[in-house]
């Protein structure tokens, strides 16, 4: 697992820093502040593997500029420091022992890192063996091949065949499936593969609907990557295991999952159960698995939904910031605000309001009038007419502005 991140230097920041928790870990602040970034230098550490430039060096930086990180695998923690500037090369290296790292893009591409399978012994250290698996999402979906070899069959080969041979892995795709579903009303449940064109003579696997089968190829992009994200579990698990047993070495006990924009495409319903089915879904792969989670999210009702579990031992909050020019990244102390409209006035999302621009504009308004007895009826006349133009009868703010209107004579 990822224990320790650290830049200097490089990114938006002169310097950050994270003391990431063993089990889940959530990054959340304003677009634009380096979340994302963080996550690609954490696949960096995990893996070693970068496809372009990761990091750049701050425009005018005078000093060092550099990336470290400290890992924790089965029996050893291993130090990396990477120096960062002009013309420099990345150095491969593979930490020892890191189990499966999987790391799930906003644009519904995957990348997955094996330690058995993407990496060799020489000696008592690792050295790159093959490259990390890097799906688009058609990949994902069709085939990944490299230089004439298929390194993955795809999503729909693969389930189809599980399928038809009731094996094992479909067991296994079944339970991470129910794992992940909105809720028990929607079941992501597998129905009998079907064609669904003249000119596609491929079996393509299906969903049961409420109102009937759906081809995966015609479902929802939520539903899309979600299935996606299970399909690469299991996969990855399958092949670990094979890979394993072919070169007699233990399987893993733990996966690293980094994961862009947690709620990208989900309905709030379904946001509110994502977080708690990640942490759940690995039991599905087996039951001694342990999982670490660093996911960037956006949601008030995903932050909301793992109150009841978080545990300051094992989890952590980090919030970006932008304190005029410099971004900051603070381990937020944890505290449960009870429900997503909490979250959204709290300092993480900073909003005034849980409301629209006009309403939070009329209740700021209102409020200064109601600190304010001698502003003029005209005045107070507005106000009230804006907050009715823009709230609801039952809004909760209402009982707060009424005695007011009543005192300047408005007939509420």
């Amino acid at each position: 697992m990822l224990e320790r991140l650290e830049m200097e230097g490089v990114g938006p920041s002169p310097h950050l820093s994270f003391e990431f928790a063993p089990r889940l870990n959530l990054l959340t602040g304003d677009n634009g502040l380096g979340k994302t970034f963080v996550l690609e230098l954490a696949w960096w550490a995990l893996t070693r593997h970068w496809d372009a430039a990761p990091s750049l060096r701050r425009t005018a930086w005078k000093g060092r500029s550099y990336v470290a990180a400290e890992i924790r695998g089965v029996s050893s923690r291993t130090h990396i420091h990477q120096e960062v500037g002009p013309g420099l090369e990345v150095q491969m290296f593979v930490p020892p022992e890191n189990g499966l790292t999987v790391y799930a893009r906003v644009d519904g591409s995957f990348s997955l890192w094996d330690r058995i399978r993407n990496g060799r012994r020489d000696g008592h250290s690792m050295v790159p063996s093959l490259p990390a698996y890097d799906f688009t999402p058609d990949e994902l979906w069709n085939r990944l091949e490299k230089d004439g070899r298929t390194l993955c069959n795809g999503l729909i080969q693969d389930w189809v065949a599980w399928q038809i041979k009731d094996a094992e892995p479909f067991q296994r795709l079944k339970r991470v499936l129910a794992a992940l579903s909105p809720g028990t009303s929607e079941p992501l449940v597998p129905g009998e593969p079907t064609r669904i064109s003249l000119d596609d003579v491929r079996d393509i696997p299906t969903l049961q609907m409420p109102y009937g089968l759906v081809p995966l190829t015609h479902a929802s992009a939520a539903v899309k990557r979600i299935v996606g994200l299970a399909y690469l579990l299991v996969w990855a698990w399958e092949e670990h295991v094979r890979a394993a047993e072919f070169r007699k070495e233990p399987v893993t006990d733990h996966i690293v999952l980094l994961v862009d924009e947690l709620e990208s495409h989900l309905h709030p319903r379904w946001q509110r159960l994502i977080l708690p089915s990640l942490l759940e879904v690995v039991r599905a792969l087996r039951e001694d698995v342990k999982v670490q989670v660093i996911a960037v999210t956006h949601s008030p009702l995903v932050l909301a939904s793992v109150e009841p579990l978080f545990d300051e031992s094992q989890d952590a909050l980090f919030m970006f910031d932008l304190v005029g020019q410099e971004v900051q990244a603070t381990k937020a102390e944890w505290r449960p605000r009870g429900d997503a409209n909490a979250w959204l006035t709290s300092e993480v999302f900073d909003l005034k309001e849980p409301r629209s621009v006009e309403a939070e504009q009329a209740i700021t308004a209102a409020k200064a009038a109601l600190k304010d007895p001698n502003l003029p009826i005209e005045e107070v006349r507005r106000i009230h007419n804006e907050l009715y133009r823009v709230l609801r009868d039952t809004d909760p703010f209402w009982p707060r502005w009424l005695a007011r209107a009543e005192a300047a004579g408005i007939d509420p």
